[in-house]
């Protein structure tokens, strides 16, 4: 399997389509913007049917095998979207990959989207028999001595050129947040005439952020700013904001809280763990806040109810999506609009 940087993967696709892809990461944004373009790709050459499946307890592996070998009534390429949260497929899970591999037919490209794969993931049958025919993008989150630079090429991208403090401005105030960086590009390409950007006008645009805006809601949760945290998610609502980035940004933090907490009852300190998180240095007092708040029970009660907020938004959960981030962002503040056994049960529903 050619494994190939995000930078890499346009030029790939100009040469064609691989009948595999593997698209692996923990950065939301770099892993959706290179599901996107294997999207976009595999259209242009009339792939216009998706089947779009969610790997999780109970999931039916023979769907997979089932949806290669079925013929469409619409269309005779399709694109088969395989979501796998933990990146396990388990042991039924293998089987059908490697069936899947050995007899992959040319008028589907099944697209595979995990986070980080680790050494051992990678030296699975299933995986060395994907190896063989399919392409791996794997995503790497950006690191602080790399930011500078994705942050110039994303300007550039955009056609606009920054001076170097005005970049580091830009650093500071997203600190690692990649979504709010291109959502400050963005609104940079509306309020540039010339496409120039200075230090003066990065810190006055920067400071004229928008009212309600999503990197600042993950903030407020942290720090435990319940009146807060609501006013701005109700605020983005009612600017039209997708729930998607919202529940990305949201379950991010939840994530790395998790993954912090169960570090230190290991054994590892704060700093540390933090470290290995992604936790930029400004955050951990923030970070410190929740994980004062938030028992271990209560985060992973939260990253339940993180994937039952997705499944509300996916549209496999018969719920409002928007009540749920606010459920959400109530339980990471630290309080609960139901009794545990019903949020327990609410998540089953």
């Amino acid at each position: 399997m050619a494994k190939l940087r995000p930078e890499q993967l346009s030029a790939s696709l100009k040469k064609g389509m691989a009948p595999i892809y593997i698209i692996s990461g923990d950065e939301p944004l770099l892993v959706q913007e290179s599901v996107d373009q294997v999207r976009q790709a595999a259209r242009k050459l009339e792939f216009n049917e998706r089947e779009v499946y969610h790997v999780e307890a109970g999931f039916e592996w023979g769907q997979l095998i089932a949806s290669a070998n079925s013929l469409s009534l619409f269309a005779d390429k399709k694109i088969i979207e395989l979501h796998i949260k933990n990146g396990k497929p388990g042991t039924e899970g293998s089987k059908a990959l490697v069936e899947y591999a050995s007899n992959a037919n040319p008028d589907n490209v099944l697209l595979m989207v995990m986070p980080k794969l680790d050494g051992a993931q990678q030296r699975g049958k299933w995986f060395k028999c994907l190896d063989k025919i399919g392409q791996y993008v794997q995503i790497w989150p950006i690191k602080a001595t790399q930011l500078p630079s994705w942050i110039n090429q994303r300007l550039r991208q955009a056609g606009l050129q920054a001076d170097s403090q005005a970049v580091d401005i830009l650093c500071s105030r997203i600190e690692g947040n990649l979504l709010a960086a291109v959502q400050e590009i963005e609104k940079l390409k509306l309020l540039s005439d010339d496409g120039l950007i200075s230090a003066e006008v990065m810190a006055n645009v920067v400071a004229d952020s928008a009212r309600y805006d999503i990197f600042d809601l993950a903030d407020k949760v942290l720090l435990g700013q319940t009146e807060a945290a609501v006013k701005t998610l109700q605020g983005l609502q009612g600017e039209g904001t997708d729930a998607i980035p919202i529940l990305w940004a949201l379950a991010r933090e939840v994530r790395s809280l998790n993954q912090i907490a169960h570090a230190q009852m290991q054994g590892q300190n704060f700093d540390w763990a933090a470290k290995q998180a992604g936790v930029w240095e400004k955050r951990k007092p923030m970070v410190q806040a929740a994980l004062r708040r938030l028992p271990p029970p209560q985060l992973e009660l939260l990253l339940r109810k993180a994937n039952g907020v997705d499944k509300a938004v996916k549209g496999m959960r018969n719920a409002d999506a928007w009540s749920e981030l606010l459920d959400l962002v109530l339980g990471i503040c630290g309080l609960s609009s139901l009794h545990p056994s019903l949020q327990r049960l609410s998540l089953t529903l």
